[in-house]
């Protein structure tokens, strides 16, 4: 039923329709009139952030761990901005967002009018799509395409930029309907190359899947679909870091993930196999390697809803474009009807080759009694929190690889990282976000103390809200990925890749009215942890770990995955090479 609101009101009674009951955001005069309107509603729950980069972070935790597009609301001019590192990096990790910009009124715009940025055009190359409403009786019909966009296809950010006149005056509100968009992204694959997977997959000798996070953003079903042709057929599987959760850590056929830092049986089988299929990712390059001798051997399938990813990186034998999920449903009841054939006896010796390169033990590294290796703070979280009803978000660098490889996850939407844009401040908002979600969750936020300084105003937002959020941090006062390719690849010259000035984290958390705790003793680690996980509110912990450990296992940039960089307690099948050794 049609009705006359202003465009405020019409706002807050699109977000209502669509079922949103958060929204992430920070007030300006050029949003006003909306805000004014959540004051008068109690439906919507407003999460007020310390900055809107925060805000679109926290939005992105929210979605990852609900599978509901996240919702944001900020200022014209520098709230516009201030959200742009956010925006892109959903849009790189594919993440449904829906922000909210306000702008100045339409007479205005054009004239460098206080708070005033081309919003459009600013985000034109980091948003899914987005749209400037001079008309408010479009208003309501703009936000709900909006949702459409964000959520169908390959999921995104969307923005929507209304002006302050908009705001205030009135139109004719319009409610959801079935959608008629033109955005109408194909969903089944073509049966004939189903068919085409199917058959590879009863010939094939040595194969792989390669799953990323198109699998978790294809919702639940994927996932069982997945486990279900995984577990049927016996091949292994990988993932990329995205993807962690879609198939579970514990399960039979799991090689971990792979890539730059993954591991060294991961690597090898994508190296050796002869049928490759992607479900769900995109080729990026931290999986690749070197793209003229990835996967050299191999027939490649590849299953993706967006038809730009398929042979944009890597030319496709078999290309499927279309929903995972209904993908693998019809890959299912194919190979089903078909007699549930593979090369059983082959994949049986594949995995007995895999099983070789897994005593390669890629993640050995070499305990200390003095010192907390950031490996062994990681294996003490994993043990003592794997039992609980867990998410774990990252911030970015060497503390966000090692959690990919130590901890296990079981379920998808438990594991929430920024991985295209590889934003640094990402993991703290996001966790925000998270436990909002799941207010009685365990929370946790693996983070380097450098990473987490950059959004630690945030700390007010968990403060606020008395939100239990856990910051574990892994504190070697160094940028420790920066640092540790000067090792690397700059003859050990650190150029300003260390931290004179940090703070005392727990004098910091008591500022903010929260609980710190500091640990640097390997005995006493499993007793602080657990005070963490017991304390009822926000916690930061300041864990002290080696300043120059390294993350192994590594591929140098430029080389294939079966030339990889071992820690130096990794000694099978490998030789010294300048404090690693080299496969």
């Amino acid at each position: 039923m049609k009705r006359e609101m202003t465009g405020a009101k019409m706002v807050v009674q699109a977000l209502k329709d669509q079922g949103v009951d958060t929204v992430f955001g920070y007030p300006g005069g050029a949003v006003l009139p909306i805000y004014d309107e959540i004051f008068l509603q109690n439906d919507i729950r407003h999460i007020l952030v310390r900055h809107e980069q925060g805000a679109v972070h926290a939005a992105e935790g929210y979605a990852r761990s609900t599978g509901k597009p996240g919702v944001v609301l900020v200022t014209s001019g520098p709230g516009a901005t201030n959200a742009v590192t956010g925006i892109t990096d959903a849009l790189m990790d594919s993440i449904p967002i829906i922000v909210l910009t306000g702008q100045v009124p339409t007479f205005m715009i054009g004239s460098d009018a206080f708070q005033e940025a081309d919003t459009v055009g600013i985000t034109r190359p980091c948003t899914k799509h987005n749209w400037l409403v001079k008309d408010t009786d479009k208003l309501a019909e703009t936000i709900h395409e909006a949702f459409h966009v964000a959520t169908s296809g390959r999921p995104g950010p969307v923005l929507i930029d209304i002006p302050k006149d908009v705001q205030f005056a009135t139109g004719t509100y319009v409610p959801p309907k079935p959608s008629t968009s033109h955005y109408q992204p194909k969903v089944k694959g073509d049966i004939e190359e189903i068919t085409e997977l199917v058959a590879a997959i009863e010939k094939a000798k040595k194969p792989v899947f390669y799953t990323g996070g198109g699998v978790i953003n294809s919702g639940p079903g994927a996932s069982q679909l997945l486990r279900e042709l995984v577990d049927a057929t016996g091949f292994p599987i990988t993932s990329t870091l995205m993807g962690l959760g879609a198939y579970p850590a514990s399960g039979a056929n799991w090689l971990g993930m792979l890539g730059m830092h993954g591991l060294y049986e991961a690597n090898m089988a994508m190296h050796d196999c002869d049928l490759l299929i992607a479900v769900g990712a995109r080729f990026d390059d931290r999986i690749t390697g070197r793209i003229d001798a990835f996967s050299p051997n191999s027939i490649k399938a590849h299953i993706d809803i967006d038809p730009s990813s398929i042979n944009k990186v890597i030319k496709t034998d078999i290309p499927i474009v279309g929903d995972v999920a209904h993908v693998l449903e019809d890959v299912l009841k194919i190979w089903k009807s078909r007699g549930r054939k593979t090369q059983a006896e082959a994949v049986q010796k594949w995995h007995a080759q895999i099983d070789e390169w897994r005593k390669v033990n890629c993640l050995a590294y070499r305990p200390s009694e003095k010192t907390i290796q950031p490996q062994y703070a990681l294996q003490r979280l994993e043990a003592l929190t794997k039992g609980h009803d867990r998410y774990v978000t990252t911030e970015v660098g060497q503390h966000q690889m090692w959690a990919a490889q130590f901890m296990g996850f079981e379920d998808p939407n438990r594991w929430m990282t920024s991985g295209g844009l590889g934003t640094m401040g990402y993991g703290f908002p996001a966790s925000i976000g998270v436990q909002i979600a799941h207010p009685e969750a365990l929370v946790i936020n693996v983070a380097g103390d450098a990473s987490w300084l950059m959004n630690m105003q945030e700390m007010g937002t968990a403060a606020q809200y008395d939100l239990p959020v856990k910051q574990f941090i892994l504190n070697n006062e160094r940028l420790g990925m920066v640092r540790q390719w000067q090792e690397l690849l700059h003859g050990s010259r650190y150029s300003h890749s260390w931290s004179e000035s940090l703070p005392d984290f727990v004098k910091l958390a008591e500022a903010f009215g929260a609980k710190g705790i500091h640990c640097d003793d390997p005995a006493k680690l499993d007793d602080a942890i657990m005070e963490m996980i017991e304390h009822p509110g926000p916690v930061i912990f300041d864990c002290v770990v080696e300043k120059h450990a390294n993350c192994f296992p590594m591929i140098p940039s430029g080389k294939a995955h079966n030339e990889m960089l071992l820690g130096d307690a990794s000694t099978e099948g490998a030789i010294e090479s300048g404090g690693a050794v080299l496969v």
